[in-house]
Parts: structure tokens; sequence; C-alpha cells
């Protein structure tokens, strides 16, 4: 399930998936589309930010790793599945969240003057 990493001098080649069990992979991949539905959920928070930098089956993908990644650890360590929230990008960095928006304005034409809230 997991990509390839093949670079060298900058130059980045193939990242096809490496060879493993089909069944698995078609299991995973089948899960994750449902879990990309899920509202409120960590999954379905990370689908539309790598769809925006690839391609949705190869987000998809990715969704699928994390997926495997996450019952791993929940199999070695023995503890129960806790979802991170799909606020979780959004707390990760809330001043690189607020100056990506801003920009965003700007380009799409507004001017936008920030002020703290008041707590």
């Amino acid at each position: 399930m997991c990509p390839r990493n093949d670079e060298s001098a900058g130059k980045r080649r193939s990242t096809r998936t490496r060879k493993g069990s089909p069944w698995l992979k078609t299991a995973l991949v089948t899960a994750a589309w449902a879990a990309v539905r899920v509202k409120g959920s960590y999954l379905q928070a990370q689908f539309p930010r790598l769809k925006a930098r690839r391609a949705a089956k190869k987000a998809i993908l990715a969704v699928a790793a994390s997926m495997l990644t996450a019952i791993w650890h929940m199999l070695k360590n023995e503890v129960e599945y806790k979802d991170l929230g799909a606020d979780h990008f959004a707390r990760r960095d809330r001043s690189k969240a607020i100056l990506r928006l801003v920009r965003r304005l700007n380009d799409l034409g507004c001017e936008v003057q920030i002020t703290p809230q008041a707590a």
C-alpha cells in the first residue's frame, strides 16, 4: 500500500504503489471511499486537501494508506481508534490557515483587514 519514494537529484520517478495483497488494497480503498463520506471526520478533512494537489484516485489511495497505518498502530498498541476530527488541520497551525485564507481572498479581489477577536 505504501508508495515508492524514488527521487534522485531533485527528479521524481514513478510513484506507483508497491506490490502487495490485491485483496487488502481493494478492501482498504472501498473502506476509504466510505470513510471520506463520514461528516466531521479526520479522513473526510484529509481527502479534499490531498485531492486538490493530486487526483481523486491518488488521494483516496493516500487515505487508505492512512487507514492502514492507523490500523497497524491500533493492533500494535492495543488501543481503540480515536478520530482527530475534521478541524485537525485548522487547529494544527491556525496562523498559517489565516494567512492562506487572506491570500486567497486577495487573489479573488477582496481587500481584507485582520483584527483579532476578543476572548
